[in-house]
């Protein structure tokens, strides 16, 4: 057997189970895992190193218009820092415009994307009208790999969607199985909330976590997974940040319903307290939903660890917090908090904080591969291509040291951002090699793969039918 690449005596650690071996990739997959004799055209020493699948991020916004601002990330800056943080493969979202067709945001989203990413790449789609037109438009964009459909039940007047389109939306997605991504947020309540602290002169970051409660993402959280049930549709929970909505995920699919949901680093590591930083430091957490009070994160954790949460993604949205850069961004609500632009870079933080906890004891090394990267695979359409390190998958492997620490801090971030939500915070434990598709991207710490090297993913549809029970993932 010729090898292209050989990756020797690494601590190989997968969703169920962490012993050493060589990894042997050909083609751009992974073709031999074991003790390998044969030489091979590279060999890169991983003794005494961790030795991990890809980690795989389906919550990024990158080069997104949002609220008079655009996200300082684009797919270039936004898929490097992805790189350097473990990641080889991101879920993006294209936006339909009102009144578009699905066809015309996946085009938009393609023009951004092609070319520009260092990782592979697909596409969400948000779902903004839902016709009778577009509901054969989604059965044509699942069969051609786009598989999930995001729906919000916040931001009236912009991306909210009433119950009767969200519930039209999920039967079609039973039918043709799409996975229905759900933004859950009573944004009605939410709006009068806003209207009331903004008429009281209630204008300072914090206010943005204040007029948006537990309550408001609990109560949508329930009233979501009802209209599933209704359909007899799979739903998955984007960016769940309150204990109380995790509790009703729980009592669902205790009852067995295909109910799934992720939560993100920023609720596991951040609270309500950074809204109260000095001056206009707390728009830097603003985004929806917010942070939560201390205490909510060890409920989430305990999630995390009985599987009440399925996948860690990071919601990577990022505004900068000065004006004079290309972009406009947190500095636009300055003198009202509801026109901070939502949203806080992520993409690179995800798996060093997570192995962090592992370190902890928060965790365990395989349950960190299962929300890093195997599940968020099986769910979206892209196991077993994807998500572990088994011969036929694509060869996207991490090595990762653990005993060399990290310190965040904008000085050394990829992102285009201007701040790091954990700066100053130090984790034991740094990226030192990632390969994608077999192909070295970054060594010894250092940038060495290229622009554009990612790909478009073209997903299956996980869940035909709703058919697929919970208890499976």
């Amino acid at each position: 057997m010729s090898y292209d690449l050989i990756v020797k005596g690494g601590t190989v650690v997968s969703a169920s189970d962490t012993f050493v071996a060589d990894i042997g990739v050909a083609d751009g997959r992974i073709v031999a895992v074991g003790r390998i004799e044969e030489p091979g055209r590279k060999t890169v020493d991983a003794r005494g190193k961790v030795v991990l699948p890809g980690g795989i991020d389906v919550h990024t916004h990158f080069d997104m218009p949002f609220m008079g601002a655009t996200t300082i990330d684009d797919f270039s800056t936004g898929s490097t820092a992805a790189v350097f943080g473990g990641t080889t493969s991101i879920v993006d979202f294209a936006i339909q415009r009102k009144g578009k067709t699905f066809r015309h945001a996946l085009d938009d989203w393609h023009e951004r994307a092609d070319g520009k990413s260092a990782v592979d790449f697909g596409f969400h789609m948000i779902v903004t009208d839902f016709t009778e037109a577009r509901q054969d438009e989604m059965d044509k964009l699942v069969d051609e790999g786009v598989s999930s459909f995001k729906l919000f039940m916040a931001y009236p007047g912009i991306f909210m969607s009433d119950d009767a389109t969200i519930l039209r939306a999920l039967m079609r997605a039973k039918d043709n199985g799409g996975m229905i991504c759900m933004h859950a947020e009573n944004g009605s309540a939410i709006d009068v909330l806003v209207r009331k602290a903004l008429a009281e002169g209630k204008l300072s970051p914090e206010w943005h976590a204040l007029t948006r409660p537990m309550t408001a993402e609990a109560e949508a959280t329930h009233r979501a997974i009802a209209l599933a049930e209704i359909a007899g549709a799979p739903i998955y929970f984007v960016h769940l940040s309150a204990g109380d909505a995790m509790e009703e995920v729980r009592r669902a699919r205790e009852r067995g319903l295909p109910v799934f949901a992720e939560t993100c680093p920023q609720y596991l590591y951040l609270s309500h307290d950074d809204y109260r930083r000095p001056g206009f430091e707390g728009a830097k957490f603003v985004m929806s939903p917010p942070l939560r009070p201390k205490g909510n994160a060890e409920r989430l954790w305990k999630g995390l660890a009985r599987n009440d949460l399925q996948v860690v993604s990071t919601d990577h949205c990022s505004f900068c917090m000065k004006a004079g850069t290309n972009q406009p961004g947190k500095e636009l609500g300055k003198k009202d908090f509801s026109k901070i632009p939502n949203g806080a870079p992520g993409v690179e933080y995800r798996m060093l904080l997570l192995w962090d906890a592992v370190q902890k004891g928060k965790i365990s090394e395989n349950r960190f591969v299962e929300i890093t990267s195997t599940a968020p695979a099986k769910l979206f359409g892209l196991y077993p291509r994807k998500g572990h390190l088994n011969p036929g998958a694509d060869a996207d492997i991490v090595i990762l040291d653990p005993n060399r620490p990290h310190t965040f801090t904008v000085k050394n971030h990829h992102s285009a951002a201007d701040y790091n939500p954990y700066e100053g915070v130090t984790v034991k434990g740094s990226i030192r090699d990632v390969f994608s598709r077999g192909e070295a991207m970054v060594e010894g710490g250092k940038w060495a793969g290229k622009t554009g090297h990612g790909k478009f993913l073209k997903r299956a549809p996980a869940f035909l039918g709703g058919s697929v029970s919970a208890s499976q993932l």
